[in-house]
Formats: structure tokens, C-alpha cells, sequence
């Protein structure tokens, strides 16, 4: 059941540190790859743990379906938000009014627990026709996404033992309420340094307020954010391109003029947009409007936008399921990113779909339709069947 299968992954800490200087046992993959490299091995199937950064690994499994006319891959990530500011147990699993509660349990260990259930059915059960499987349950989505670009870079070099060539569509679980996403945005991630010259607060004129450079340099951006919604026409499911300042820190002391300031940049483009070029595009926006220098530091993510060019006759078969088990669903574009981006620029179409809603996703007291949950396996396994 995979009520009682999401639980056990629930109970398993799994918080990815999102670039933090934090350790302790409820950070990184480990724990959650230990526990999947035993469901694997009980089950009786050839998996592959491939340790991507120390702590953290990609775990996958396969199974070979005698006469198959094609690999399905399906992926759902380890890794969890922290748990910061959460006003329930985030690892002690909790079933009330028809939710199950609980850090993950929206994202994505609801969606893994469907998959992985409908993985182990098609392995016991063997039914005839149905598709190879590769169930992929890579590390860092949340934040870098190493795991995924290692695992797909596997397959195209030919490292990986288990998979020799790419899969043939694949199926990525996020909270989408079992609606096909088949759009999505991308997002690219930097940092803008200003630097001063540090002096003692009581005589700030000998030194070079490197805060009041970086305020200069806010203010154009909160004018460039809505700039740059308007440099490319909106994608019709997808939106506008976006630009958010997130974070800022600087400083040593507040009776010490501040010689660093720091802040980070979140840059959602569209499907069509170049996710290569919006740095030096907001770079030559920039320059010519502050009169002091600035560093532009390289981005920590580029992730690219999923396009609904290619997906669509996957969004159909995956709909017409949907709509035997749970009732008509649509084609739906959001504004987040997920692996399938990364997984249909290697040349396999991509659909992002799974049980719950991305409203419920990263907040203090998340939690999961359990009816979604049990819908969303079954869907899988008829995929699967195709």
C-alpha cells in the first residue's frame, strides 16, 4: 500500500541544506539511499547507488519486461526543503481528515511512495507487454540539481551499468493535483557582490559603504523585475519571465562600515528563452546605471525550461489514463522547474505528473490528499502497462 510505504519515507530525514553551513543527521540523501537501496534489493531487482557529492547519491532500479516495445523512466527525488518554521513533527508521519502530514509528504515522497508501489506491482505481477522501467531517485533536486544532470550525463556517456541507452518517455512526480504538466519555466541563480572600504562607524566617510552601493543596485533591479516580464511576449501556460532578489547579507559589525555586501538573484525564463544569456542581458541593463563596479558571480543553477512542443502526444496517453482512474484532467504550465526540463534536453519527452498540490509543497504544515496518493499509483501502473 502506498500509504503505509510513504509513511516510512516520511520518518526518513532527508532535508537538503539549500547552500547552508549545516550538518547533522537529518541533512543530505544518506539515509534516504540506504533506504531505497533496501527496498531494491528486497524486491529482487538490479538497482546502481552512484555517490554524486559526499552524503549524497542517485539511487536507481530496473526491470526488464520480456518483449517490450519501450523504457519508461520514472523519477521522483530524495531530498526534502528544511524543516525551519514547520509547526508539525516533520518526520512523524500523521493521517487526520484524509491528509497524511508531514515533511515531503506533498514533495515528493508521496509521488516517490506511488511509484515505487507501482514499481514493485509491475515486478511481482510480471504482466505481459508491459514496459521496461527505470525508477530514477536522484539526489539535490531542490537546489543545484547535480544529481539529475549526473544521472542523464550516465546514460548519454554510457557509464551507467543498468542503463545503456536513454528511455523512450519518462514521467516526473511533483505535486501537479494529477494534472499534466507538459510546461514549465527555468531558472538561473547568481550572486551580485558590491565591495567598500571598511573604516570605524564613528568617521563612516573614510571608508565606502559597501551596503549603500548594493541599495543603489536593489533599487535598479525592483525596476529591471518589471522590465523583464515585458522583453518577451508571456508563454500562454507558463507566464511571464520573472526576477527576484531573495537574500542579502553584508557586514561585520554595526560600528564597522561594511566593506562586502552580497545579494541573490532568482531569474525564471520562459519556454524559448535563452537561460545562457539573462546574466550578461541584466549585466549591460546594470553597468550604465550605477557609476561604481560590481561582481557578477557564476551562477550556482541553470535550469532550463520545459517546452510543450514535443510532449504533447505524451500528455494525451497520460491524460487518457488519468481520466479512466480519477475523472478528465488538463494540460496545465507552472511557474516552478523540475527535473523533466533536464531529462527532455536529452532527448526524451517529458511530463510532470503526480498526486498533490504544489500549494501544500514547503510550507509549515505540509501534507497529502491520501486519495491523490492511491490515484496517482494506480495511473503509474497503467502507465507502465502501455
Amino acid at each position: 500500500m502506498p500509504l503505509e510505504l510513504l509513511k516510512q519515507l516520511i520518518s526518513i530525514p532527508s532535508q537538503n541544506p539549500m547552500g547552508r553551513d549545516v550538518s547533522g543527521p537529518e541533512f543530505l540523501e544518506g539515509r534516504m539511499s540506504d533506504f531505497l537501496e533496501g527496498y531494491f534489493r528486497a524486491l529482487g531487482v538490479k538497482y546502481e547507488r552512484t555517490e554524486i557529492a559526499p552524503g549524497r547519491a542517485n539511487v536507481i532500479a530496473c526491470y526488464d519486461s520480456p518483449g517490450a516495445k519501450r523504457t519508461v523512466l520514472l523519477d521522483a527525488h530524495e531530498d526534502t526543503v528544511p524543516v525551519d518554521g514547520m509547526t508539525i513533527s516533520p518526520y512523524t508521519p500523521t493521517v487526520s481528515d484524509g491528509k497524511i502530514y508531514g515533511r515531503g509528504s506533498c514533495d515528493i515522497k508521496g509521488g516517490m511512495a506511488a511509484m515505487l508501489t507501482a514499481f514493485s506491482r509491475i515486478v511481482r505481477e510480471k504482466p505481459a507487454g508491459a514496459a521496461n522501467i527505470v525508477m530514477s531517485c536522484a539526489c539535490d533536486e531542490e537546489h543545484t540539481q547535480i544529481g539529475i544532470v549526473a544521472f542523464c550525463e550516465s546514460w548519454k556517456a554510457g557509464d551507467s551499468n543498468l542503463l545503456r541507452r536513454k528511455p523512450d518517455v519518462a514521467l516526473i512526480a511533483e505535486p501537479t493535483s494529477l494534472d499534466a504538466v507538459v510546461a514549465h519555466r527555468g531558472a538561473t541563480r547568481w550572486r551580485i557582490v558590491t565591495h567598500g572600504r571598511a573604516c570605524h562607524s564613528s568617521e563612516p566617510r573614510n571608508g565606502v559603504n559597501a551596503i549603500y552601493r548594493m541599495a543603489r543596485i536593489v533599487k535598479e533591479l525592483e525596476e529591471y523585475a518589471e522590465f523583464v516580464r515585458t522583453v518577451l511576449p508571456p508563454h500562454r501556460l507558463c507566464g511571464p519571465s520573472t526576477l527576484s532578489v531573495g537574500r542579502i547579507t553584508g557586514g561585520q559589525s554595526v560600528n564597522v562600515v561594511p566593506d562586502r555586501c552580497e545579494i541573490e538573484i532568482d531569474r525564471r525564463c520562459i519556454p524559448g528563452e535563452n537561460s545562457a544569456l539573462v546574466m550578461k542581458q541584466l549585466e549591460e541593463w546594470l553597468r550604465p546605471r550605477v557609476d561604481f563596479d560590481f561582481e557578477m558571480q557564476p551562477p550556482w543553477i541553470q535550469s532550463r525550461s520545459l517546452s510543450d512542443e514535443t510532449n504533447g502526444p505524451l500528455a494525451d496517453e497520460l491524460l487518457s489514463l488519468v481520466a479512466q482512474v480519477a475523472g478528465p484532467r488538463q494540460k496545465i504550465g507552472v511557474p516552478y522547474g523540475t527535473h523533466a526540463s533536464t531529462i527532455a534536453a536529452y532527448g526524451v519527452p517529458s511530463v510532470v505528473f503526480g498526486p498533490g498540490s504544489i500549494l501544500q509543497a514547503h510550507t509549515k504544515d505540509e501534507w497529502l490528499p491520501i486519495d491523490e496518493l492511491e490515484l496517482a499509483t494506480e495511473v503509474y501502473y497503467r502507465f507502465c502497462l502501455q
